[in-house]
């Protein structure tokens, strides 16, 4: 006879497939319809389950999404520390990141896509799968640590409030180059150059914009640097 501690673990086993399965359909069911029209009715049909089952797991449709979207987010955060272990300064640990996280966009448009462009409902972050202020497990809070580096290695002057400031334009950057290249990359009305030297001009602009608005000890010395890293 199975002991009760084996059948915990079955059980446990069940109800992580479970989720496995229907995040999995969340994800095509976004990708088919975006994040507005899907609901948790459509997510039990499609997946083969009651909706009681689907809220008994996820509890609403904001926690169903975010938990779709967090493998892609641990996967990007991933890439951009290992970018990051590869700067020898905070100038270099930022372009290195962002070459990573472009990289990833690109390779990756549908994905992408999916977690940064598509419009959803906020969760709480306590339902996430992701870690809130873990570098490790929350990707904001690693370009944050990585803003705050450009701090402590005197490139740039800024509080907490202004670090995340940084954080955003950083952010918002690279967001912006990768989103319109995944979704106007063909357009004959825009003259591209390559993937490649437009990041990095977009970076030198990005960083010589921070390094003059918030100029720490070491601007002038950044300001010669940057375009070398």
């Amino acid at each position: 006879m199975a002991s009760s501690s084996n059948l915990h673990e079955r059980k446990q086993r069940e109800l992580d497939q479970r989720r496995k399965d229907i995040l999995k359909v969340v994800r095509k069911l976004v990708l088919r319809g975006g994040a507005r029209e899907l609901t948790m009715r459509k997510v039990a049909e499609e997946a083969g389950f009651s909706t009681t089952v689907v809220y008994a797991l996820f509890g609403d449709k904001a926690t169903l999404i975010a938990q779709a979207m967090d493998e892609d987010l641990l996967k990007l955060n991933k890439l951009m520390q290992q970018a990051a272990a590869e700067g020898s300064n905070a100038l270099e640990r930022v372009r290195k990141v962002a070459r990573a996280y472009v990289s990833y966009g690109l390779k990756h448009p549908v994905h992408y896509a999916l977690v940064f462009m598509e419009q959803r409902p906020a969760a709480p972050v306590e339902t996430s799968t992701l870690e809130y202020g873990n570098p490790d497990k929350d990707p904001y809070c690693f370009v944050y640590g990585m803003a705050a580096e450009l701090v402590t290695e005197g490139f740039i002057q800024a509080n907490e409030d202004a670090l995340h400031l940084v954080t955003q334009l950083l952010w918002e950057g690279l967001h912006g180059m990768t989103s319109l290249r995944i979704a106007t990359g063909d357009d004959p009305w825009i003259p591209r150059i390559d993937a490649g030297p437009h990041l990095e001009l977009l970076v030198d602009v990005l960083l010589l914009g921070l390094l003059q608005r918030f100029p720490g000890p070491k601007t002038a010395a950044g300001v010669k640097s940057i375009t070398r890293a």
